[in-house]
């Protein structure tokens, strides 16, 4: 059996055709799992902060589920990277969302029967479920050229949003759900989130065969018997590992900020007298614009360029929280604009971010790397998480808003730096 998978993994070195099919065959896995995988991240998203509150009777620490699930997430990259890197994507790819699914039943079971320590520590398993999701978007890169890295990306995006949408917009459904089987209505989304995320976990771990980054691993190290070229390679590793920090950089800063605004807008529109659906109908269109415009955004990076996009993150996430913090609180058009720009500018820099990644590593590090990039963006979050409770409490929900807008201006110098980068590396290669 051993012999026969690797006769099969290396008649893809020579036949282009069948790698095409393969990497087409990659994305298609890839798109099924992520829509199971968008309706299990949803749950997080849309009730974690209202049962903490409903738990623990304030509004102070109501960012500590976002920051919890998120902190999660970190683990989980770090994991599910190192198991990718030595197992490959479907391994790796299905134990994170398995254990995704895990962490959703042991939210369920701390809400019945409201143990605030088992729900903390629920949520932390469930984030390795929200990694996985993000993962995920790897995958479809493996077997993809440069021209074509950010829009299988976005292609994976893409195929979040019919799950990430549905979710928050199931919230009410789900609630009702959740009563009729004697279990708290909040608990509900989290019900949808086991299902989906196991779901997602088996359709890699049947589906994902021949993996795509066992069989990069091998195209990779065929070429590198026959065309190494020393020169160049020093040249690469300078360049590559500013690639990396930038790509990582643009990724956090977009994180931090979406996650915070993001986070305290269900507390902020309840505390005005919005209820569960309408708070559902303004995430649902959040998460929306997250994954959505992703297939265009994926084709604009791989025409126009990673750095123009990078930019265009900066200044959508500035306009998203300058508007969040005017946006008055009755106005749900106006939040709605607010949070779909959010998740838009998001949207910007994490495929700009992650097109970058993938263009400064390869197969032999790409997955660890990858992983260890997402355990960064995941504590970025848990970060801007944590902290939203705390400057709502302390200020302002236009305070937060503001300050988010105005932190993504960071962008700007990054990408400046990552151009002066650029022409260091290209007077290397002219010496």
């Amino acid at each position: 059996m051993a012999m026969k998978a690797n006769e099969l993994k290396k008649s893809y070195i020579d036949s282009q055709e069948k790698q095409k099919m393969l990497y087409k065959r990659t994305l298609l896995i890839v798109s099924i799992s992520q829509i199971f995988g968008g309706a299990g991240l949803a749950a997080g998203v849309t009730v974690g902060a209202l049962i903490a509150q409903q738990m623990l009777g304030t509004d102070s620490f109501t960012g500590l589920p976002a920051a919890l699930f998120t902190l999660g997430s970190a683990c989980g990259a770090f994991i599910v990277g190192r198991l990718s890197q030595r197992f490959g994507r479907r391994m790796g790819l299905t134990a994170g969302f398995i254990t995704g699914g895990i962490g959703a039943i042991s939210v369920v079971i701390a809400t019945i029967t409201n143990s605030i320590v088992l729900l903390f520590l629920s949520l932390l398993i469930y984030g390795v479920g929200t990694a996985t999701n993000l993962q995920a978007r790897y995958a479809g890169t493996d077997l993809a050229n440069k021209k074509q890295r950010a829009t299988a990306i976005s292609i994976a995006m893409v195929s979040t949003t019919f799950g990430a949408v549905a979710g928050p917009n199931l919230v009410g459904v789900m609630g009702h759900f959740a009563l009729s089987i004697g279990v708290p209505a909040l608990a509900g989304p989290f019900i949808l989130s086991a299902v989906a995320f196991i779901l997602a976990g088996l359709v890699i771990n049947i589906m994902l065969r021949p993996d795509p980054l066992m069989i990069a691993r091998m195209i990779e190290s065929y070429k590198q018997e026959h065309e190494h070229e020393g020169k160049l390679e020093t040249v690469d590793y300078l360049k590559n590992k500013r690639g990396i920090i930038v790509g990582g950089t643009i990724m956090v800063l977009t994180q931090i900020v979406m996650v915070a605004i993001m986070t305290m807008t269900p507390v902020h529109m309840k505390h005005h007298g919005h209820g569960l659906n309408e708070v559902g109908i303004v995430i649902g269109f959040h998460i929306g614009s997250m994954y959505l415009p992703s297939l265009v955004t994926g084709i604009l990076v791989d025409k126009i360029g990673r750095t123009a996009m990078s930019i265009a993150a900066g200044g959508t996430l500035l306009f998203a929280g300058v508007l969040a913090a005017l946006a008055p609180s009755d106005s749900m058009v106006l939040l709605v604009i607010a949070l779909s720009l959010l998740g838009l500018g998001w949207n910007f820099g994490l495929i700009s971010g992650t097109a970058q990644i993938v263009d400064s590593t390869d197969s032999s590090s790409r997955a660890k790397t990858q992983g260890s990039m997402d355990v960064f963006i995941a504590l970025a979050g848990a970060s801007g998480g944590a902290m939203s409770g705390m400057i709502v409490a302390n200020t302002s929900y236009a305070t937060l808003a503001l300050s988010g807008g105005i932190l993504s201006l960071l962008l700007i110098p990054v990408v400046i730096w990552s151009r002066g980068g650029s022409k260091e590396s290209q007077r290397g290669l002219d010496v």
